[in-house]
């Protein structure tokens, strides 16, 4: 073991803060929000993530115990995924019998290019967009980005954009947005199991609690459907990036901004 690594384990203000985090986390419990047929199902790990970022511009944590608990969130989402995967093993049937459409999932996640892309495009932004919504700009997607383009380009700003924000605020959104959509369409529940598999273990553990809560008696289905889809993701998100997603993000950009540059010279012309 190296003496970074006792480090991190001796650092007693990280454990004793998460450990603090836990416990009123978990005092706190499980709440409801009706809306219309769904509901917002606010979970212990909603608030554990708020307190968390909420402690951080507080003076119990310095800049020493952030840098440990990065590297620490790495090693509990492994454990994560392990147990995924432990859970996904008496569910292969099932998976093999979803086939296609497990396999196919990744082509949900081309979602942020024709649905966030426009509206980049219609905010002003230039090539910074391009970093930004080619993806959900996790790690795989940021080493893409600045291999291509570099990290001082305006893809690499942009991509990095989103990679703190996601970072910050993506397991609160999944965390929400799962267990609202998931109680407010017709739409089956493995379906949400497999759409959690967006390629992040933080984001997918946030947007599996609510479908869990939701669907108890599914529990192990769900765990096994979304352990498989981020899997896939994490497997072939890159490539899929790198064949499809990003072309495809240039060519829509030229596209419309060649567009957006037409309409402006005939206004001006009129």
């Amino acid at each position: 073991m190296t003496n970074e690594t006792q480090t991190l384990w001796k650092d007693w203000r990280v454990h004793a803060t998460v450990f603090a985090i836990v416990l009123l986390s978990e005092t706190i419990g499980t709440h409801e929000i009706p809306l219309g047929p769904g509901v917002i199902l606010l979970l212990p790990m909603l608030y554990a993530v708020i307190i968390g970022i909420l402690l951080f511009f507080t003076p119990l944590v310095k800049e020493k115990q952030s840098k440990s608990a990065e590297s620490l969130v790495f090693i509990s989402v492994t454990l994560l995924i392990a147990k995924f995967g432990v859970q996904a093993g008496p569910a292969l049937p099932l998976l093999i019998e979803a086939g296609p459409a497990l396999l196919l999932q990744e082509i949900g996640n081309l979602g942020t290019i024709f649905l966030a892309l426009p509206v980049a495009v219609l905010l002003g932004l230039k090539r910074e967009s391009i970093g930004m919504t080619h993806s959900i700009g996790r790690e795989p997607n940021v080493a893409l980005i600045t291999d291509k383009y570099g990290f001082s380009s305006p893809e690499g700003r942009g991509v990095m954009a989103v990679y703190i924000f996601g970072t910050v605020f993506g397991a609160i959104f999944m965390g929400l947005i799962s267990g609202l959509l998931a109680t407010i369409t017709p739409i089956h529940p493995l379906s949400f199991a497999m759409a959690t598999g967006i390629g992040s273990g933080s984001m997918a553990a946030a947007a599996l609690g609510p479908l869990v809560t939701a669907f108890p008696e599914m529990k192990d289905q769900i765990i096994a459907f979304s352990g498989a889809s981020n899997l896939a993701t994490s497997v072939t998100g890159l490539y899929v990036s790198i064949f499809i997603a990003l072309p495809l993000t240039e060519k829509i950009y030229l596209w419309m901004t060649k567009r957006k540059t037409k309409n402006m010279k005939t206004n001006v012309g009129a």
